[in-house]
């Protein structure tokens, strides 16, 4: 069979490659062409584009370069009308799947399109569903509940299990030496409170500096950055400026880090679902644009109450989100004490419970059965 996969983010390229990995074993003449990363290419040679040519993000920056995105989507389509693959998989990145999915099912109706990791219309763009419905055979999702949310509406998904789980399951495999970690990173032996401030320049310069400014008013633990593996160790000096002597700044070793942390204050995004798979107790905080303003009309444009994974999940607040005005250095400060301490034990509860909700690892080997199941 021949598959072509598109995965525009470092993230896609992860849970694609995976997929990938399963196909070959059950299908060992399976053929790939694929826009990705190089996780991919250990399974299926050269990417055609790179995802980190693709990696657009936020409306000026798609914008100022919408040249180049439709070159990206000129070279999508050839590969399409040269490889005429069996399957399309299309991997997160709505914004451009979502349409190359279209131009697929007009030009190629006899290919199969695959779609894993849903887009996340149960915030917003819900209109969305409409072309997805038309254009997309398969949908696979990563979060429980949208089964139900997609099926009220009249199309079934199929939940299979959420990456994350499998990544971490894969690092906790490859076993880990805390002691050695310390002192390689120059940590102490104070308790560690983790700083996960984001992938993005706008969220890291926003919320970074009001995280670090927590440090220098509880000396009895250390903070240290989970910085992205996008951005530069300079770059986050660069932010901090004087808050910099407070915080140790560590890359590429998030899990890791999570594994040895006490608590962690984590910028909204998967990140405060990988807290809550490692049960470390957190808070919630995000910095939006417009403040007081933009936090009462938050109703009107998000369709969910809660914005961390892990409150979506549970479907109650299992953790504290401090958004908006609401984010400052005393109510971050009284609410890390807090979980730290006297609500430790409920946090850790409610993580349990998001944890079973999820299910077992397997998220990339239960996509490629469906895919292999839909030849049939």
């Amino acid at each position: 069979m021949r598959y072509f996969l598109v995965a525009g983010e470092a993230s896609g390229d992860l849970h694609a490659s995976r997929v990938m990995k399963n196909l070959i074993k059950l299908d060992p003449e399976a053929e790939f062409r694929f826009f990705g990363g190089d996780k991919m290419s250990r399974y299926g040679g050269d990417p055609i584009v790179h995802c980190r040519l693709m990696s657009f993000m936020g409306f000026v920056n798609v914008l100022k370069n919408l040249g180049k995105i439709n070159e990206i989507r000129r070279r999508a389509e050839q590969v399409l009308a040269d490889f005429r693959p069996h399957h399309l998989i299309l991997v997160d990145y709505p914004g451009f799947n979502l349409r190359f999915a279209e131009y697929v099912k007009k030009v190629m109706p006899q290919v199969v399109v695959h779609y894993y990791i849903a887009p996340k219309l149960w915030v917003w763009k819900e209109w969305r569903l409409k072309s997805i419905k038309k254009y997309v055979d398969h949908m696979y999702t990563i979060l429980p509940f949208e089964t139900e949310w997609f099926g009220s509406r009249g199309y079934q998904v199929e939940y299979v299990g959420n990456p994350s789980v499998d990544a971490i399951v894969s690092f906790r495999k490859r076993g880990f030496d805390a002691s050695l970690f310390r002192k390689s990173h120059h940590l102490d032996e104070r308790p560690i409170i983790a700083l996960l401030a984001g992938s993005r320049m706008q969220e890291i310069s926003s919320c970074l500096p009001l995280m670090a400014d927590c440090a220098q008013q509880m000396p009895a633990y250390q903070f240290v950055v989970a910085a992205a593996p996008n951005i530069d160790i300079d770059t986050y000096h660069k932010i901090l400026g004087n808050a910099a002597e407070n915080v140790s700044i560590i890359k590429n070793v998030t899990y890791e880090l999570l594994t040895i942390s006490d608590g962690a204050i984590v910028n909204s995004g998967t990140a405060t679902l990988e807290a809550a798979l490692f049960r470390v107790p957190q808070v919630v905080v995000y910095k939006v644009f417009g403040g007081r303003l933009t936090m009462a009309l938050k109703p009107f444009f998000l369709n969910t109450e809660y914005v961390s994974l892990v409150n979506i999940i549970a479907r109650c607040e299992v953790v504290r989100e401090l958004l908006g005005h609401h984010f400052t250095v005393d109510a971050t400060l009284r609410e890390l004490k807090r979980v730290l301490s006297v609500g430790r034990s409920e946090i850790i509860a409610g993580y349990d419970r998001v944890i079973e909700t999820l299910g077992p690892s397997g998220a990339g080997e239960r996509v490629a059965e469906r895919i292999i199941t839909s030849s049939r």
